[in-house]
């Protein structure tokens, strides 16, 4: 999956967001989990980013990915020296051909690119992560270290449960509201389902990201079964969302 938003950046830039198939499983589908902390065996995972990076011809060793904790916490990448980032929930970059990696299975995976400047970023916005604004926050780093102008952002909010699934408890619902808004809160049915995609977007727009340059993933992880999903499955894989200047 890739977000046209990006298309007319694609001799500077690839993204891309995974599915559940293409990589090894002893199930039926070959499923190419990317997680090494989900039970599937090492060296499965590790052959599944290989596949990953043949077929989207970037160098493995230089992939960098987060030990994700639905935290606030956001670092630069300055080099492929450390490839697991610990204790991160997104990651920033303006050096070329180092390949940024969020994992999700429901959450939310989040593209920036600033095409003026030529900084990239991917975040992992769970509910946690929502509540304490990682976006916001991922944005504002790019802003603080590498002077970008937030008009000039292109966002991409990727695959992630929708209001349809999400469904949460009336304390969490109440925190929503006290914090965002009442308009993030969807009522079915005597059930209460929560908006994170939508709480996302509106982060950025407050703080002056376009509309027009935030495109949103209409695909609900819980319902599409292409996907892996955390509330649906329970004990499943992940699949990523990936991004690098070239």
């Amino acid at each position: 999956m890739e977000f046209s938003s990006f298309r007319e950046y694609d001799s500077e830039l690839f993204h891309t967001l995974t599915d559940r198939f293409g990589g090894v499983s002893k199930e039926e589908y070959a499923s190419l989990n990317l997680a090494l902390h989900v039970g599937d065996n090492a060296k499965d995972v590790l052959k599944n980013r290989e596949i990953l990076s043949q077929k989207h011809n970037f160098t493995l060793q230089n992939l960098i990915y987060m030990d994700q904790t639905h935290s606030s916490n956001i670092e630069i990448i300055k080099d492929p020296s450390k490839n697991k980032i610990e204790d991160c929930d997104a990651i920033v970059t303006n050096v070329k051909n180092i390949p940024l990696m969020v994992m999700v299975a429901d959450c939310v995976p989040i593209f920036f690119y600033d095409p003026v400047k030529k900084v990239i970023a991917v975040a992992h916005a769970g509910r946690n992560g929502t509540f304490l604004e990682i976006a916001k926050k991922c944005a504002l780093k790019m802003r603080d270290e590498f002077r970008s102008d937030m008009s000039d952002l292109v966002v991409g909010v990727g695959a992630s449960i929708g209001s349809c699934c999400y469904e949460v408890g009336e304390d969490l619902a109440d925190i929503c509201k006290k914090s965002f808004g009442k308009e993030y809160i969807v009522i079915r049915d005597d059930k209460t389902f929560l908006d994170l995609k939508t709480l996302n977007q509106d982060q950025l727009i407050d703080l002056g990201v376009k509309r027009e340059n935030i495109e949103i993933s209409t695909i609900c992880t819980s319902c599409d079964k292409n996907f892996f999903s955390y509330r649906r499955d329970g004990v499943t894989g992940r699949f990523a969302g990936l991004m690098m200047l070239r």
